[in-house]
């Protein structure tokens, strides 16, 4: 059964931190999902992690649906939210109901997150006036990464902090369901946290958030291209076995070790016999070619 959002509040009131993995895949969203997570999010991070760009900038609204679809098709229990790439919402409120909603008719996903305040709360408006559950992102926002200073923390000097508290606020106002607060200084991230009634979910801002979300490739230890942030906890290291696996499937090939009996399909002997007799009399290529 998924998860509601009245249950997410519920969680909020409770005291229960809230769990969200952001993951891009059919066969990440089914393993996690059946770890019983909160939300999976399908992540314009997408574009860096696994498409090979430098930032979330390039991301399409074509990738983020065939993508969210395919998460969406793994996941039974968690609440699935899709991420409304750059450009997408910003130019106008028509513009981002309607892609908005294709990230939930065709991508399947339960709820969206866009980036922002600002203008972003009239986007926040129009879409929860379309009936679309709106998760918000404030602090360190990537798509905007560049005007910021770069991917650093946000919310550093007392005016800055005050303008986060502002935005928080003012996105819970205008109707999010959550907000996620990336890469802001725990104490602000806390403070906030607890001003809101909504949930906060926290990457980078400390333990105080309602809840934590890590990118599914950044704590198996699959790594991108980019430094690695702060924040993230490496729980395996798939990336070292993957290549481990690899490695060794191709000394096998190499060393014709691989494919050994046990990974080949048999045919009865008469079978066989009958097919090399076949062959051998050249009455395959003289009845069935010659047709061709």
């Amino acid at each position: 059964m998924k998860l509601s959002l009245p249950a997410l509040r519920e969680m909020k009131r409770d005291g229960r931190p809230i769990v969200m993995i952001t993951a891009y895949d059919h066969p990440s969203g089914r393993i996690v999902d059946a770890t019983g997570v909160d939300l999976v999010l399908v992540g314009d991070s997408a574009a860096n992690v696994v498409l090979g760009h430098q930032s979330t900038v390039p991301a399409t609204m074509d990738e983020m649906t065939m993508l969210t679809a395919a998460v969406n098709r793994g996941v039974e229990n968690a609440l699935v939210v899709g991420d409304l790439p750059f450009m997408s919402y910003q130019v106008s409120d028509a513009e981002a109901v309607a892609n908005a909603g294709r990230l939930i008719k065709d991508g399947g996903a339960d709820v969206v997150k866009l980036e922002g305040a600002g203008p972003s709360l009239e986007r926040v408006r129009a879409l929860v006036s379309a009936g679309i559950g709106v998760m918000g992102h404030v602090g360190l926002t990537p798509q905007t990464a560049t005007a910021l200073g770069g991917h650093k923390a946000q919310g550093r000097q007392a005016d800055a902090a005050r303008r986060l508290f502002l935005d928080a606020i003012s996105l819970e106002r205008a109707g999010c369901f959550a907000l996620v607060l990336e890469a802001v200084p725990a104490p602000v991230a806390t403070t906030i946290s607890r001003r809101l009634t909504i949930p906060t979910i926290g990457i980078g801002s400390g333990p105080g958030t309602d809840g934590q979300v890590l990118v599914l490739h950044d704590m198996l230890g699959i790594p991108g291209d980019g430094p690695e942030p702060r924040f993230v906890k490496r729980y395996a290291e798939i990336g070292e076995l993957m290549g481990a696996a690899v490695a060794a499937y191709a000394t096998e090939v190499r060393n014709h070790v691989y494919p050994a009996e046990e990974h080949t399909y048999t045919i009865p002997p008469e079978e066989l016999e009958a097919f090399q007799n076949a062959v051998d009399a050249g009455s395959i290529e003289e009845n069935t070619l010659a047709d061709w």
